[in-house]
């Protein structure tokens, strides 16, 4: 009884430690896009999302200031599809557009409320991942 919760303890063990490298490398791949003159809003945004399912987040951005969102799934480079809308669901920008761009510079005159799909891309043949985005604002 005592060695089968040592072996269940240990591979859990390892499994979050394998989760945790592939969180770390998804996350830095983002990390590499908010660098000076970007600066982290300070927030990192992940959803864990399976098949077909999209993940959501409400951010709101300020007029006049330039911003970048990076996001990422995996260890690998575009394989995220995502979509920015404002508060009435027009579509703003999708880089579906720009072959799964891992990153978007844009600037709103004025301030909005927007809302972020992101969804893994079928074609990667990804049944699951885990999403980071980072949203940095350019230093001026």
């Amino acid at each position: 009884m005592k060695l089968k919760n040592i072996f269940l303890i240990g591979l859990f063990s390892l499994l979050m430690n394998i989760s945790f490298a592939q969180s770390e490398v998804t996350l830095g791949i983002c990390s590499k896009y908010i660098q000076p003159p970007f600066i982290s809003d300070g927030q990192v945004y992940k959803a864990l999302i399976t098949g077909d399912e999209i993940a959501e987040f409400h951010v709101t951005f300020y007029g006049g200031t330039i911003y970048r969102i990076a996001i990422a799934a995996g260890q690998s480079e575009g394989n995220v599809i995502f979509s920015l809308y404002d508060k009435e669901r027009h579509l703003l920008f999708t880089n579906k557009d720009y072959k799964n761009s891992t990153y978007w510079d844009f600037k709103f005159t004025s301030t909005i409320d927007c809302l972020i799909e992101a969804e893994l891309d079928p074609s990667a043949r990804s049944g699951s991942g885990l999403i980071h985005m980072l949203i940095g604002f350019k230093q001026q």
